[in-house]
């Protein structure tokens, strides 16, 4: 099992940026696949990056795609979410999520832990 703990969420203005983190437990990180979510009130869990094992591969769609950057580090056993011009639309709380294997994933299903999230608000 992987325990996983988010930070660095905050109220930014649009235009701004913010770095989330993700530390796991455990002594296996680098054996799991990585993703981040979001979920803003009254919509459904949205796919926002996904990175393998090594790190050496990601995938984003296309709503934060050359704004967001995920990375990992397996020494820290951490994943970082990079987030560069904010947008009001990208508020939410964002959780991070690991699966067994590598490979990108995309949708809930495909991961098997989650954190509790972390709250980010973009002002206009």
């Amino acid at each position: 099992q992987v325990q996983l703990v988010e930070s660095g969420g905050g109220a930014v203005q649009a235009g701004g940026s913010l770095r989330l983190s993700c530390a796991a437990s455990g002594r296996t990180f680098s054996i799991y696949a990585m993703g981040w979510f979001r979920q803003a009130p009254g919509k459904e869990r949205e796919f926002v990056a996904a990175i393998n094992r090594s790190g050496t591969s990601t995938y984003y769609p296309d709503s934060v795609k050359g704004r967001f950057t995920t990375s990992r580090d397996n020494v820290k056993n951490t994943v970082y979410l990079q987030m560069n011009s904010l947008k009001p639309e990208d508020t939410a709380v964002y959780y991070c999520a690991a699966r067994r294997g590598d490979g990108l994933a995309m949708t809930n299903y495909d991961y098997d832990y989650w954190g509790l999230g972390t709250q980010v608000t973009v002002s206009s």
